[in-house]
């Protein structure tokens, strides 16, 4: 009998923490656009106009596929709260996401060979674990 009271104060608990996440995940991914819109207005008014060099390329890439994570992760919290699930394929979305992140903001010649291949070894095992 004790343990429906802690069930339902666990579970109200975990609905409570799971909307502050959502919450503060909307407000991160709100300002991460914002930030991205005025760096990109920014380097886009700098002389050469309406020219963005390989290195603010870069930079907005990395940017823009950290919103997407971001996304991503809110769209898993709120797939969460509905279903009360975990989907492993948004799991593993986010996952190919932050990795595919990693290698567009990459500066190859400055890495050790065993560092790309781990790098290597984590999209293997990525593609391989979401098509399972």
């Amino acid at each position: 009998m004790l343990m429906r009271p802690v069930k339902e104060i666990l579970h109200t608990f975990t609905r409570f923490i799971i909307l502050a996440l959502i919450g503060m995940m909307m407000l991160a991914v709100l300002l991460s656009t914002v930030e991205l819109l005025i760096i990109l207005v920014i380097e886009l008014l700098k002389p050469p106009k309406y020219l963005l060099g390989i290195d603010n390329l870069f930079e907005i890439f990395g940017f823009f596929m950290m919103i997407l994570i971001g996304l991503e992760l809110l769209e898993s919290i709120r797939t969460y709260l509905t279903d009360e699930l975990l989907h492993v394929e948004v799991v593993f979305l986010v996952a190919m996401i932050a990795i595919a992140r990693k290698v567009i903001i990459l500066e190859v010649k400055d890495l050790d060979p065993l560092v790309l291949i781990g790098i290597a070894s984590i999209i293997l095992a990525l593609a391989a674990g979401i098509t399972l």
